[in-house]
C-alpha cells in the first residue's frame, strides 16, 4: 500500500514537471519567432537600401547636373547653408528675411548673405565719428587719429569691399544663375577676409592707445557686421561642396591658372605695357628724380598726377634711384597705376612716422596702397 502511494505521488510530481517543461518550451519558441521575425526585417531594410542606392546611381531620383529633388524647400536649403558658418542662427534669421522669393539656390543665398553683411557694414561705417564726437575733447590726438585714420576710412572700405563683390558677381550672372567658380570664389573669400581684418585692424588701433572702454564700443556696435560677413565667408568657402551635396551644377569655366600655357604666357590683367615692361621695353608715363632730371622730384607729385578711377590705360611712373624721405598713399580713386624703380637697393622709400609721437602703427607705412589695380616693381619701401 505505501509503495502504491509512493508511485502515485511520484506520479504526481512528474506531472508537474512536464507542465513546467512544456511552458519552458512554449517561451524558447516564441523567443525564437522573435528572433526570426527581426532577422527577415533587417533583410528586407537591407535590401530596401541597396535598391534605393542602385536607382539613385541610375539616375531614377537626382543625378548630378539635374535639378534639385522636389523634397529641397527654400527653409531646408537655407539650413544646409548657414549649416557651415559659425553662427548659423543670425545667419538662417538674417537671410531669410531677404529672401522674398523663396529661392532654394545656394548661389543666391551666397549672394543675399554679401547684401546682409554689406548693408550692417554700411550702418556702422560711420559709428568711429560718432563716437568721437561723444567723447569730445575728452580723448587724446592719438586715439582721435585712431578713429578717424583708421576705423572710420576702414569701415568704410570693408563696406565698399563687399558691395563691389556684389557688383562684380551681378555683373557676370547669366539669366539670373551666378557664375562661381574657383577663380571668383578666391576673389571674394579674399575680399571678405580683408573686411574681417579692417574691423580688427581698427579695434587694435585703439587697444594700442589703451582706449580698450571705446575698443570695447567698437567690438559692440559692429559685432553684427563682424558675424554676417564670417557668416559669408564660411558659405563661400564651402559653396562648391553645397552645390554638390545638392546636386545643383557648378559652373566649370576654366580658370587661367588651369591647362597648359607657355612661359611666355601672362594672366588676363597684365596688359601690352607691362609685359614689355618686364621685357625691358616700355617707356615710363611720368619719372621721379630727385636730382630734377626727370618730371618730378617726390613720388607723392607723380601719384597726383595719375588718372582717377575713370582714366583709361595703364599709367606707368618710372622713380630713379635716390632714397625718398616721404609718405606716399596711392589711394582708391587712383587706379591702373604702375611703379618700377631701379633696384630695391637703388630706390628707396622711407618715413619717419612712428608710434612714439602718437601716429597709430597702421598709417606709419611709408608706402600705402589701398586700391584695386596697383603694379610696384624694383622698389623697397622701409
Amino acid at each position: 500500500m505505501d509503495a502504491v502511494k509512493s508511485f502515485k505521488g511520484y506520479g504526481k510530481v512528474d506531472e508537474l514537471e512536464q507542465r513546467q517543461f512544456a511552458a519552458k518550451t512554449r517561451r524558447r519558441l516564441l523567443f525564437l519567432a522573435f528572433l526570426a521575425l527581426l532577422f527577415l526585417g533587417i533583410v528586407a531594410a537591407v535590401i530596401a537600401t541597396v535598391v534605393h542606392v542602385r536607382s539613385r546611381g541610375r539616375g531614377d531620383d537626382d543625378s548630378p547636373g539635374s535639378s534639385p529633388s522636389s523634397e529641397l524647400t527654400p527653409a531646408s536649403s537655407l539650413l544646409a547653408v548657414c549649416g557651415v558658418t559659425r553662427y548659423p542662427d543670425s545667419c538662417f534669421s538674417s537671410i531669410s528675411s531677404l529672401n522674398s522669393d523663396n529661392s532654394t539656390d545656394p548661389e543666391q543665398l551666397f549672394l543675399l548673405s554679401l547684401r546682409v553683411a554689406a548693408d550692417e557694414l554700411r550702418k556702422v561705417s560711420d559709428l568711429p565719428s560718432r563716437l568721437s564726437a561723444q567723447a569730445g575733447v575728452t580723448i587724446d590726438r592719438g586715439v582721435r587719429a585712431a578713429l578717424a585714420n583708421v576705423c572710420l576710412p576702414l569701415l568704410q572700405d570693408a563696406a565698399e569691399t563687399i558691395t563691389e563683390s556684389i557688383s562684380s558677381l551681378n555683373s557676370t550672372s547669366r539669366v539670373g544663375k551666378l557664375l562661381l567658380n574657383s577663380s571668383a570664389i578666391a576673389d571674394i573669400r579674399t575680399q571678405l577676409s580683408a573686411a574681417l581684418t579692417d574691423q580688427e585692424t581698427c579695434i587694435d588701433s585703439l587697444t594700442e592707445f589703451n582706449a580698450t572702454a571705446l575698443a570695447d564700443l567698437v567690438r559692440s556696435g559692429t559685432m553684427n557686421a563682424t558675424r554676417f560677413t564670417s557668416n559669408s565667408l564660411a558659405i563661400a568657402t564651402r559653396i562648391i561642396s553645397l552645390l554638390a551635396q545638392l546636386n545643383l551644377p557648378i559652373n566649370r569655366r576654366r580658370l587661367l591658372t588651369e591647362g597648359n600655357r607657355g612661359p611666355s604666357d601672362f594672366p588676363e590683367w597684365v596688359g601690352s605695357r607691362e609685359r614689355r615692361m618686364l621685357a625691358g621695353e616700355v617707356t615710363p608715363d611720368v619719372t621721379v628724380a630727385k636730382d630734377g632730371s626727370g618730371n618730378y622730384k617726390s613720388i607723392s607729385e607723380a601719384v597726383a598726377a595719375a588718372p582717377v578711377k575713370n582714366g583709361t590705360g595703364r599709367f606707368v611712373i618710372y622713380v630713379k634711384a635716390g632714397n625718398y624721405t616721404e609718405k606716399v598713399n596711392i589711394g582708391k580713386n587712383v587706379w591702373n597705376v604702375m611703379m618700377y624703380g631701379d633696384g630695391k637697393t637703388q630706390t628707396v622709400v622711407s618715413g619717419s612716422l612712428n608710434f612714439i609721437d602718437g601716429t597709430p602703427t597702421f598709417q606709419t607705412a611709408s608706402f600705402g596702397q589701398s586700391n584695386l589695380d596697383f603694379l610696384s616693381f624694383g622698389s623697397e619701401h622701409e
